[in-house]
C-alpha cells in the first residue's frame, strides 16, 4: 500500500510541473508566436499574410478608396537584434530619451547605416499583461499599415524585453511645436499642411485598410512630424480593429486624453469612426488656436471656441502668435470641419471623407450641415466640472491622459 501511494504522488508531482512547465511555454511562447510565423528572424515579406491595408498611390487625391481587390502591400519591417538597437542608442542612455509614458520609453538612435531611429520601450516596471497586450496591439496594427501620414514601423525586438523601432521624427509632435515655450510660431502654411495630412491619414486607417482601424487616441502629441513638416499618425496603443460587420465598440474602461473624449465613448463607451472624428475636431481647434484642449486652469479648449463658432466669429479664435497672417478661406474651412466634428451627436458629424471634402475639394454648404434645433442634442461639457471630480472614480496622469478602471494611458 505505501509502495502504491509513493508512486501515485511521483506522478501527481510530475504531472504538476509538466502543467506548469506548459504554462510557462504557453506565455513565453505567446510573444514567439508572434513573430515566428510571420518573422522568423527575417524582413517581414511574408506571401501568406492577408490581412495588410493596402498603400494610397494617390496620396494626392484624398477621397480616392483602394478597393478591397487590390493585392496587399508586403510589409518591409524586420526585427531588430537587441544588440542592434542597444549599440544605436548608445546603451539607451539617458541623454537619448526623448519621451516617457506610463509604461513605455522612447530613446533616439542612430543605426549603423547613419538612419535616425526612435525605439520604443516597454518599461521593466510595466510587467502586466495589459500593457503587453497594448504593447502588442501596436505592434499587430501599424504593422500592417502603409500611408505617408501614418508612422512608418521599421522593425521590434523580442529580446531583453519590448521594443518597437520606428522612423525617427526630425521635428517631433505637433504639441511640442504648438505648446513648447522655446519654440517658435508655427507658420500658418505649415498648419494647414498639418491639419489636411493628418485628416488624410485618418481618412486611410477609416477606409483604406482591409480592416477599418479606430485609432482612439487622435490628439497634438501622437501627431509626428517629418523633415518636411509632413504629419503622421503614431502610437497605436488604443487601436481597435473595426470588422465591416460591426458599426461599433462597446468597451470598458475608458481610455484615452482629457479633451478629446467624445460624449458617447465618454459616457457609454460606444467607440467607431465617429470617435476619432470627434477627437480630430479638437485637434482642429487646437492648431488653429494654439490652446491646449485643457488649459493650466481647467478650462476647455471646447467651451471656450463654440461660443465664437456659433456666432462666425472665427478671427477670435486665431492663434494671437500669427496676427494677420494665415490664408482667410482656409481658416474658414478648418474651422467650419471642426465645429461639425465636435458636434455631441455621433449621428451629426462627418466622415472623415466628407472632412477631406470640405476641407479641400467641396463647398462648405453650411445650410446642409445645419441642424434642426430639436435634433441638437443636450450639450454634457463642463470640463472644469469633470475635472474637479476626477478623484473619483477617475485619475488623471500630469499629462491629462485617463482611464476609468485600469491603469493610465500615457501621453506618450
Amino acid at each position: 500500500m505505501y509502495a502504491f501511494l509513493s508512486i501515485l504522488l511521483f506522478f501527481c508531482k510530475f504531472y504538476l510541473k509538466l502543467a506548469t512547465m506548459r504554462l510557462m511555454y504557453l506565455r513565453m511562447s505567446s510573444f514567439k508566436r508572434l513573430f515566428s510565423v510571420s518573422i522568423g528572424r527575417r524582413s517581414l515579406e511574408d506571401e501568406n499574410l492577408k490581412e495588410i491595408c493596402p498603400p494610397d498611390p494617390q496620396e494626392n487625391v484624398p477621397l480616392e478608396i483602394l478597393p478591397a481587390t487590390e493585392s496587399p502591400h508586403k510589409p518591409t519591417w524586420k526585427c531588430f537584434s537587441y544588440e542592434e538597437i542597444f549599440e544605436a542608442t548608445n546603451g539607451f542612455i539617458t541623454d537619448n530619451l526623448v519621451g516617457k509614458g506610463g509604461y513605455a520609453e522612447v530613446y533616439r538612435g542612430i543605426l549603423k547605416d547613419g538612419q535616425a531611429i526612435a525605439v520604443k520601450r516597454l518599461t521593466k516596471a510595466s510587467t502586466d499583461e495589459q500593457k503587453e497586450k497594448e504593447f502588442l496591439t501596436e505592434l499587430g496594427t501599424i504593422g500592417h499599415v502603409h500611408h505617408p501620414n501614418v508612422s512608418s514601423l521599421l522593425g521590434c525586438c523580442i529580446d531583453n524585453g519590448l521594443h518597437l523601432i520606428f522612423e525617427f521624427s526630425t521635428h517631433g509632435s505637433v504639441s511640442s511645436l504648438l505648446h513648447d515655450e522655446n519654440s517658435q510660431s508655427m507658420a500658418w502654411k505649415i498648419r494647414n499642411k498639418i491639419a489636411v495630412g493628418t485628416a488624410r491619414g485618418l481618412h486611410y486607417l477609416h477606409k483604406g485598410c482591409q480592416r477599418r482601424i479606430i485609432h482612439r487616441d487622435i490628439k497634438a502629441s501622437n501627431i509626428l512630424l517629418t523633415a518636411d513638416f509632413e504629419p503622421q499618425i503614431s502610437d497605436f496603443g488604443l487601436a481597435k480593429w473595426l470588422p465591416s460587420q460591426w458599426t461599433h465598440h462597446s468597451i470598458v474602461p475608458i481610455e484615452g486624453t482629457l479633451g478629446y473624449l467624445a460624449p458617447e465613448y465618454f459616457m457609454h463607451g460606444i467607440v467607431d469612426e465617429k470617435t476619432d472624428v470627434f477627437a480630430f475636431g479638437v485637434f482642429l481647434l487646437e492648431i488653429i488656436s494654439g490652446r491646449k484642449p485643457v488649459d493650466g486652469s481647467h478650462q476647455s479648449l471646447l467651451n471656450w471656441a463654440k461660443p465664437h463658432l456659433n456666432q462666425g466669429e472665427i478671427e477670435k479664435i486665431v492663434d494671437p502668435k500669427l496676427g494677420s497672417d494665415y490664408d482667410v478661406t482656409q481658416l474658414n474651412r478648418l474651422a467650419f470641419t471642426a465645429s461639425l466634428c465636435i458636434r455631441a451627436s455621433a449621428m451629426w458629424r462627418p466622415t472623415m471623407n466628407e472632412v477631406l471634402e470640405v476641407m479641400v475639394d467641396g463647398e462648405m454648404d453650411k445650410e446642409g450641415w445645419k441642424m434642426a434645433e430639436e435634433e441638437e442634442p443636450e450639450e454634457f461639457w463642463g470640463f472644469e466640472d469633470l475635472e474637479c471630480e476626477f478623484d473619483s472614480p477617475f485619475s488623471t496622469s500630469p499629462r491629462n491622459s485617463i482611464s476609468i478602471g485600469s491603469s493610465l494611458d500615457p501621453d506618450s
